[in-house]
């Protein structure tokens, strides 16, 4: 259960999260209908996946990965704090910290993919050339930075309260702007892709259409899951157990 807000009666729930439940729940819904859009546009329109014999194939690996955890997992692991609101604090940082990871583990897989089928095809691919590329690196770069610098700040133990709380805005803006920046390019790769496959793509074919869609519901996920986390009113609430956590860490 996603709440847990005390009583059965719905007319004492806090407004505020009854509407955060339910633009969490058309988030979901939205992350979930991109990465099954982005299947059917990589199985109808391109052949489906493969391997390191068919660079064409294996390409389309990079966006299915870059898709799942690169949008919807990044997504959802800014999201978890609020998401799971009844869960102990250190309880969510690993969540928060293991979503992460996965999110980095796929994104580093589709970064391989599209390197090897530009390296393997004949003739062979520039890479890095296009402003996609230097965008969605970019993003890449802040992710592993944010993931190292917050594992080190958040979980590992004897780092000082002081630093912590220096650290938390940047960490939470840095966290945002690397989303927008995957947001961005991943909309870019969708419109390289479609110009350089598509010879008829300004007369909207099929597989044009479902691009622009999916590119459609990039930018609405990342919107809602900008919202989401930054409208106040939506932020979580610490438990006593996080308190008695906080006082047993400081008596250390």
């Amino acid at each position: 259960m996603l709440f847990s807000l005390g009583g059965n009666n719905k007319s004492t729930m806090d407004p505020a999260l009854i509407n955060f439940k339910v633009l969490y729940v058309l988030t979901q819904l939205c992350g979930l209908t991109m990465i099954v859009l982005v299947g059917t546009w990589i199985g109808q329109h391109y052949g489906g996946l493969g391997g390191s014999s068919n660079p064409k194939l294996e390409f389309n690996w990079h966006p299915l990965f870059m898709t799942i955890g690169f949008i919807y997992l990044y997504g959802n692991s800014i999201l978890v704090y609020r998401g799971f609101r009844t869960t102990r604090k250190k309880t969510l940082k690993l969540t928060h910290a293991g979503i992460h990871m996965a999110a980095f583990i796929l994104t580093v897989i589709a970064l391989k993919t599209v390197f090897d089928s530009h390296n393997l095809a004949d003739p062979p691919i520039p890479n890095m050339y296009s402003l996609h590329s230097w965008l969605g690196l970019s993003a890449v770069i802040i992710f592993g930075l944010q993931y190292v610098a917050g594992f080190t700040a958040f979980l590992v133990p004897g780092m000082r309260e002081n630093y912590k709380i220096a650290l938390m805005p940047l960490h939470i803006y840095f966290g945002l702007f690397g989303f927008v920046l995957a947001i961005a390019s991943a909309v870019m790769g969708l419109t390289e892709k479609a110009i350089f496959s598509l010879s008829n793509y300004s007369t909207l074919p099929a597989a044009g259409v479902l691009a622009n869609i999916i590119g459609v519901l990039y930018v609405i996920f990342g919107a809602l899951v900008v919202y989401l986390a930054t409208e106040p009113s939506y932020k979580r609430k610490p438990l006593p157990e996080d308190t008695a956590l906080l006082a047993s860490n400081g008596a250390e």
